[in-house]
């Protein structure tokens, strides 16, 4: 490729890491490149809870326009941001290799281990995160609790924690290791089951760009790749949105897919799961409908009443 590509992030930490990564691995396959830096709206107001602005695409409408107007030639996405349907003209050209998809708790020391598990002592502790699906799980395990909403990037956040007097909050543990921002006041919160595609990144551009995707496509990782389309795909299939407290994780581990997935109520009272191991050999047409095939089960015990009642509450 003999031109420079031009790559489009949001300007916050966090984002400009995963674009320069994308960079340097353009880079070792000797394609230049450099960073656009575009403000979302999802940046831009970091007071109203997501569910309240339309989080589907907050964080990635701008970035679109940029792409489709011809200003960039790709964007990088922390990919859980990205919604299920792109916008028309825009494809998925490659994702990247999964980081960690566990989500952490950053707390205030009045969390301490009990038989393993970690405890707090203060049943009305509150915990806070802007995530429906965080906040449905938690009140699953802690309905005694209380949630406050917590919006900016991820230093904002931090900072948000450390002024406040909440018991603790609710990260990506990926988006703290990447740019090595992760206290030492957090454990891993191995129960709750992450966002669809929680941990990855992607790579979009044009529709019709086959130079763009034909570099970024030496980038993509195949099982990363499959593992997010299921997760992807049950998250469709059941409602489509992010903002909803569905969550799902497929893994391939000695040649073993294993697919998990569930959706709660908002107030974390209702809980439907599935669980689903194929031989990572399978036929790939059936390999490829283990997402879809999972949603369809949870609708099939319930899952649709659950679902109805989150559009009604306006999610």
């Amino acid at each position: 490729m003999n031109r420079i590509l031009k790559i489009g992030t949001r300007d916050s930490e966090l984002a400009v890491w995963q674009a320069t990564l994308v960079q340097n691995q353009l880079a070792a396959h000797n394609i230049q490149s450099e960073l656009v830096y575009i403000k979302s709206d999802g940046d831009i107001d970091l007071v109203t809870p997501l569910y309240e602005i339309g989080v589907q695409g907050v964080f990635t409408k701008t970035l679109d326009a940029a792409l489709l107007s011809g200003r960039i030639d790709l964007a990088v996405h922390s990919m859980k941001d990205v919604p299920t349907g792109l916008a028309k003209g825009i494809v998925q050209a490659a994702v990247l290799q999964r980081a960690s998809y566990i989500d952490i708790l950053v707390h205030k020391g009045e969390w301490h281990k009990q038989n393993g598990e970690w405890t707090i002592n203060n049943p009305t502790a509150v915990i806070a995160t802007s995530s429906i699906r965080r906040k449905a799980q938690w009140l699953n395990r802690f309905p005694e609790h209380r949630i406050e909403n917590l919006r900016g990037n991820v230093n904002t956040r931090l900072q948000k924690v450390a002024d406040s007097n909440w018991s603790g909050a609710i990260f990506a543990a990926a988006g703290l290791e990447r740019i090595e921002k992760r206290p030492a006041n957090s454990f891993e919160l191995n129960w709750m089951l992450p966002a669809a595609a929680q941990g990855a990144i992607m790579i979009v551009c044009r529709e019709e760009a086959a130079d763009t995707k034909e570099a970024c496509a030496l980038l993509n990782h195949a099982d990363t790749a499959l593992c997010t389309r299921l997760e992807r795909d049950f998250l469709r299939t059941l409602m489509g949105g992010c903002s909803t407290p569905i969550s799902a994780l497929a893994q391939i581990q000695n040649n073993t897919l294993l697919f998990r997935g569930n959706i709660f109520s908002l107030d974390g009272k209702q809980m439907l799961e599935t669980q689903v191991e194929l031989p990572a050999d399978t036929a790939p047409d059936i390999l490829a409908n283990t997402g879809n095939k999972a949603a369809l089960e949870l609708l099939g015990k319930g899952a649709d009443k659950i679902v109805e009642a989150i559009r009604h509450a306006g999610y």
